[in-house]
């Protein structure tokens, strides 16, 4: 059985990003271990699914609980993403928070 890509998990995060728009939720969080255990219950790819998490954010998301270092994301990695404006001129999170 493959593991899910990156791509993959990205796909599942907008789509649940859309679905709380659709909603009129402010926001949602998910957090990289239960996302990986949905996505793939019986499959350990949490690093990937962090990675999404982290690549899906836009301008104003946040950490929740934020990743100790860049090299070491993990499951604890939880990720809060308002839903109120999905426009795709939104920035994102990397290029409104230059490191």
């Amino acid at each position: 059985m493959e593991k899910k890509t990156q791509q993959e998990y990205c796909e599942r995060i907008r789509a649940k990003k859309q679905e709380a728009h659709d909603r009129q939720w402010l926001y949602i969080e998910l957090n990289a271990k239960e996302l990986n255990q949905e996505i793939e219950p019986k499959v350990s790819n949490v690093s990937t699914a962090a990675k999404a998490l982290l690549e899906c954010m836009l301008e104003g998301d946040g950490f929740i609980v934020e990743p100790k270092s860049k090299s070491r994301i993990g499951g604890a990695l939880t990720v809060r993403y308002y839903c109120d404006n999905l426009s795709p001129e939104r920035r994102t999170y990397k290029e409104a928070n230059p490191q």
